[in-house]
C-alpha cells in the first residue's frame, strides 16, 4: 500500500513540474507577446498582464508543492546535519509537521479567499478572480499529503533523503 502511495505521490510530483514547466513557458510567450505588441506594434494586448499574473499564482504554486514532495524546495540543514540520527529524524519530522500545517492553512484560508472572489470578474480575462486563487488551496491540500507522506515515512525508520533532481545539477 505505501509503495503504491508513494507511487502515486511521486507521479503526481512530477505532473505538477511539468504542468508548472509549461506555465512558465507560456507566461513568458505572453509576456513577449506584451513587449512586442507594446513596442513594435504599439498596441499591446489588454489581456496579457492578468494572464500572465494568472499563471505564474498557477506555476509558482503547484511547483511548491512538487518541491515538498521531492525534496527540493529551499531550507537550511547546518544543525540538521550536526546531530545524530534520533535527533536529525525528529528535527525532520517536526519540519514536515510545520509545512503541514502551512498546507491545511493554504487548504483553508485559500478556499475563503476563493469563495470570497469567485464572483469578482477578471476585466481583461472574463474570468473569476477566485480561479485565479484556486491554485491555493489545492496546492495547500497537496503539500499537507506530500508532508505527511515524508512524516510516516520517517515515523517508520525508512531513510527519507531529498530527492536531487539531475535537471538541477
Amino acid at each position: 500500500m505505501k509503495h503504491n502511495l508513494a507511487k502515486v505521490t511521486h507521479f503526481a510530483a512530477e505532473l505538477l513540474l511539468r504542468i508548472a514547466a509549461f506555465g512558465l513557458v507560456l507566461m513568458t510567450v505572453i509576456v513577449g507577446w506584451q513587449v512586442f505588441g507594446r513596442y513594435v506594434l504599439n498596441s499591446s494586448p489588454s489581456w496579457s498582464e492578468q494572464a500572465a499574473l494568472t499563471l505564474m499564482i498557477w506555476y509558482v504554486l503547484l511547483a511548491a508543492a512538487a518541491g515538498v514532495r521531492e525534496g527540493f524546495h529551499i531550507r537550511i540543514v547546518a544543525l540538521e546535519e550536526a546531530v545524530g540520527p534520533k535527533a536529525k529524524r525528529g528535527m525532520r519530522m517536526v519540519q514536515d509537521l510545520i509545512v503541514a500545517s502551512c498546507g491545511i492553512a493554504m487548504t483553508f484560508w485559500g478556499g475563503e479567499l476563493v469563495i470570497r472572489t469567485w464572483e469578482h470578474i477578471i476585466p481583461s480575462l472574463g474570468l473569476p478572480r477566485g480561479l485565479a486563487y484556486l491554485a491555493l488551496p489545492i496546492s495547500g491540500v497537496l503539500i499537507a499529503l506530500f508532508s505527511l507522506e515524508r512524516m510516516l515515512e520517517e515515523a517508520e525508520g525508512e531513510n527519507v533523503e531529498d530527492e536531487e533532481d539531475p535537471r538541477w545539477s
